[in-house]
């Protein structure tokens, strides 16, 4: 028994360093992290099926109730890095609040500098949001301002969901969380496209509830689930990719109420518009300065170099560079 070397934690707990002093990950380690980030997604998706209705998901009752118990799996996520790093032996310099994302340092332009970002990649869909608008940009600012115009959107739990507890939650569990668990064992490069596979699995659960309550055919609904799934993986690689780059949390969820908000861009409405070639041509331009800034604005600069979650590699990536 004394020459086993399996995943002991008393083995994992050694640091090994190569001579170049960079951090080497412990053999097995992989396997414990994706274990562990599956495990965590299954308990997020399982929450929401704990308590048994017949009612459907946009009911207010199912969504209260689902808040219940989404909450408590997200306020316990942490302990699944905390399990994670005392099971493994990885030691990183920074606290796990900070691996997680949530620090004061660089804030500021975590709040801003994403969420601005995404609304350029947003620019084509914006400008057929305002031309169709009814209001004048002089109503929706003083509607903005409005404390009746929030106390109505925070009583609508449909709209609670889909622009507070769903980012906050799906980016504490699916990026804050497994990101810290992936990027030692990968490249953040890797991790940034393995990360979002838990999560556009995860929202496969929605095909259950339209079989359920035959909401189309089935060959639509798996159709539907197969574009959702795709969907979702590229944008959880871009706020991954957030996440890496500014090591904040603040900034993938602002992004994910934003594009909750957005929707998927009407391409198809753009193509019908009375003003569809400026249309079009803002899509085109919004896709050419989204890729134009991409880099500069997520410059680790600004958000403190390096990252936290960036000190977990096992060697040097471009990605957490200026």
């Amino acid at each position: 028994m004394e020459d086993e070397e399996d995943l002991s934690p008393n083995l994992m707990r050694e640091k090994e360093m190569n001579s170049n002093g960079e951090f080497v990950p412990p053999d097995g380690l992989c396997w414990v992290s994706v274990l562990s980030c599956l495990l965590l997604a299954c308990c997020y998706v399982g929450s929401l099926y704990v308590w048994r209705s017949d009612l459907p998901r946009d009911h207010p009752a199912v969504i209260k109730r689902r808040f219940t118990s989404v909450l408590v799996v997200s306020a316990l996520s942490p302990v699944f890095v905390w399990a994670w790093k005392e099971f493994t032996g990885v030691r990183p310099s920074p606290s796990l609040l900070a691996l997680m994302g949530i620090r004061f340092e660089g804030l500021i332009p975590a709040v801003i500098l994403p969420l601005l970002l995404t609304m350029v990649l947003f620019l084509g869909p914006l400008i057929q949001l305002a031309m169709d608008c009814p209001w004048s940009f002089m109503h929706g600012i003083r509607v903005a301002f409005d404390p009746f115009f929030w106390s109505f959107c925070f009583n609508d739990m449909r709209w609670l969901r889909n622009q507070v507890v769903a980012p906050l939650t799906e980016e504490l569990v699916f990026r804050a969380c497994m990101l810290p668990m992936l990027v030692p064992c990968a490249s953040p490069f890797t991790a940034i496209f393995t990360c979002p596979l838990f999560f556009g699995v995860a929202h496969f659960h929605h095909v259950i509830e339209l079989l359920r309550f035959r909401q189309g055919t089935v060959s639509g609904i798996f159709l539907s689930a197969v574009f959702q799934f795709s969907y979702t993986a590229v944008f959880g690689a871009y706020t991954a990719f957030i996440f890496i780059r500014t090591g904040h949390l603040v900034g993938p969820v602002l992004c994910h109420s934003f594009c909750n908000y957005m929707g998927f861009p009407a391409v198809s409405a753009a193509m019908e518009h009375p003003h569809r070639l400026t249309v079009l041509s803002c899509y085109l331009l919004g896709v050419f300065l989204f890729l134009f800034f991409l880099f500069p604005l997520t410059d680790p600069t600004y958000y403190g170099l390096p990252t936290p979650v960036c000190t977990l590699a096992s060697s040097t990536s471009s990605l957490c560079l200026s």
